[in-house]
């Protein structure tokens, strides 16, 4: 049975926190709101982020922001060619004491874990997150153990550098909810950086501003967010508009589909709303369905990115009670 919806006043609280959230962020990431915006959406979506950009513009820092500003467990994996994958689910011990081997969780057992420059480990070593990222478990010799919530995964990588990268398969990014890109910031922020960290990092000032309970109950909050009929054929009909189109090798899976619908939940309830609308749908499509997509190599060739093929499918699908094209 679907979830009662919440009161507005719920909702308004739910809009509180999530300005408390991303302005305590941005108190170290300046000039970046709307980045800052969609990692906290994702996160309340209980989704992960994969954050992909040149050095130095923030992404890891970004993360730790997130995870200082609440009052949660942290731990940060540094991916590098020799990291085995018992370095991040734990392994089992001998205990003398005890006559037994004991189990030593490995840093994904935290709340928010950080996998910096993920494409530097080996496809195996990548390959343990998979558990962790869809089921919220971990498996180590033949005994399940489940992750406390809240669970996300931030992960980074510098698409620049290629020499002792392993490209993230389809499954791994499949996992993610979103992909973001940083950017450069403007002139006039990049000013203010310079006089905010010109004596020292934000970052080491920085507080938790609410509890991992209150990221959990701001979750079933968003969980509670009505979508119409109408909107989940909009949703099915921009998946599959992915799927036919003559430019895309892999369209959007069927994950694909869930998460735009969760994430389009979360924007309506910041937004102060009980149901989506389209427009919190489409203000999804590009974070959620890109790194999803293979263009054909033909389409490649004619320049073509896969920004603009998401942006003509979303300007092609009919939006619910128009009728019409816009």
């Amino acid at each position: 049975m679907p979830t009662p919806p919440v009161g507005q006043g719920e909702l308004n609280w739910f809009a509180e926190q999530f300005d408390t959230i991303a302005g305590n962020i941005e108190r170290v990431i300046q000039g970046k709101r709307d980045v800052v915006d969609l990692v906290v959406m994702s996160m309340l979506s209980e989704g992960h982020v994969l954050i992909e950009d040149v050095p130095g513009v923030g992404k890891t820092l970004l993360a730790k922001s997130l995870a200082r500003s609440i009052h949660c467990s942290f731990q940060r994996v540094q991916f590098t060619p020799d990291l085995l994958p018992s370095d991040i689910t734990g392994v089992s011990v001998w205990d003398r004491e005890r006559g037994a081997f004991v189990f030593r969780p490995g840093p994904v057992f935290a709340n928010i874990v950080l996998g910096d420059e993920i494409n530097r480990a080996s496809p195996k070593t990548q390959a343990a997150l998979l558990e962790a990222m869809e089921e919220r478990q971990v498996t180590v010799d033949g005994v399940t153990r489940e992750l406390a919530p809240p669970f996300m995964v931030i992960a980074t990588q510098n698409p620049i550098e290629h020499e002792g990268t392993y490209p993230l398969p389809e499954s791994q990014l499949d996992r993610f909810m979103m992909r973001l890109v940083m950017g450069y910031p403007s002139r006039s922020k990049e000013m203010d950086i310079l006089e905010t960290h010109g004596h020292g990092s934000s970052y080491a000032e920085l507080q938790p501003v609410v509890s991992g309970e209150d990221v959990q109950r701001m979750a079933a909050i968003a969980r509670t967010i009505h979508v119409a009929e109408p909107i989940k054929e909009y949703l099915v009909d921009t998946a599959e508009a992915t799927r036919r189109d003559p430019d895309i090798l892999l369209g959007a899976s069927p994950r694909a589909t869930l998460f735009l619908q969760r994430a389009a939940r979360t924007r309506a309830a910041v937004e102060g709303r009980h149901y989506v609308i389209p427009d919190d749908v489409k203000a999804m499509l590009r974070p959620v369905l890109t790194h999803r997509m293979i263009l054909r190599p033909e389409a490649q060739m004619r320049g073509i990115t896969l920004a603009q093929v998401v942006d003509g499918i979303a300007a092609g699908v009919p939006v619910p009670g128009s009728g019409v094209r816009v």
